[in-house]
């Protein structure tokens, strides 16, 4: 019939092949700059003579790592980005959970309204609130206190805490719990004996989000936290960069890379548990 084009299968075999190459390289070029400076970390912290440039060290060194492995410039900040990262984690997920509760397991008319109003809580950067943060933490003689900032950091992670442990908790079948109340339990008991267990891949997976969160947090604890012997290691990554432009390359990758170890193997366990928590997810529903 006229005015019909008829295409050839060739030609459509031939399209899939180039549009696969365009892909594959342009997921290449994005892994290159992802790469690239992982690169450079590497064989700076193995150079005695490192520089801002990647290059291959002429002789392989662990004199960065020793410089660095000292209680003033790591073992003190790690120390204290643990206890910021712990107990942000341990304080936002169990508000979370207690938050997370009732929004799964009773219908109101304010479900929606308080979800949307946590979901715009996620959107607002936490650099438009430091200035009238600061000015409470003065009022009431909490600067320089690790407890305050632990509790502020928590506070700051908690809206993204309640919507992930709220999902997790709607993949646990309300069944469950109505027997437990059946059986003469409270509804903490059957949220402690039932539901907790249940979803315990997701309470590790929205516990170690708030932890990388507040591990690799600069901004509030450089803000709120005056004493060197107070600051994390993301704050006190400062003291490789010296007066007028010098810079300790060797000993700053050394230390990055040092300080990046408990968030890849975090990461890891991130994996593992999402992997666990699909398939609860899956079970539960099916």
């Amino acid at each position: 019939m006229t005015g019909r084009t008829r295409h050839s299968p060739r030609a459509a075999v031939r399209a899939v092949p180039s549009a696969g190459l365009s892909a594959n390289l342009a997921l290449l070029l994005i892994g290159a700059s992802f790469v690239l400076p992982l690169l450079w970390l590497v064989f700076a912290s193995l150079d005695t003579a490192a520089g801002f440039q990647t290059q291959v060290p002429a002789a392989l060194s662990l004199a960065n790592f020793a410089a660095v492995l000292t209680p003033e410039l790591l073992f003190v900040p790690l120390w204290n980005s643990l206890l910021l990262a712990f107990g942000a984690g341990a304080v936002s997920l169990l508000a979370a959970v207690l938050a997370a509760y009732p929004l799964s397991r009773f219908d109101s008319r304010f479900n929606r309204p308080f979800l949307y109003t946590i979901l715009c809580g996620t959107c607002l950067p936490v650099t438009a609130l430091m200035v009238p943060v600061y000015g409470l933490f003065v009022q009431f003689k909490l600067l320089d206190s690790l407890l305050a900032t632990t509790v502020f950091m928590a506070a700051t992670s908690l809206p993204m805490a309640i919507w992930m442990t709220k999902n997790f908790m709607d993949a646990v079948p309300l069944a469950l719990e109505e027997a437990a109340w059946m059986d003469g339990a409270t509804g903490l008991t059957a949220l402690r004996t039932i539901v907790l267990p249940l979803m315990r891949p997701g309470l590790g997976v929205v516990f170690i989000f708030v932890f990388i969160q507040s591990w690799g947090n600069f901004f509030v604890p450089f803000i709120l936290l005056l004493s060197p012997d107070k600051q994390p290691a993301a704050v006190s990554v400062f003291s490789f960069f010296g007066q007028h432009g010098a810079i300790a390359y060797g000993e700053l990758a050394a230390f990055s890379v040092l300080y990046s170890l408990p968030v890849l193997v975090l990461y890891a366990i991130v994996a593992r548990l999402s992997g666990g928590a699909s398939a609860l997810s899956g079970a539960m529903r099916g």
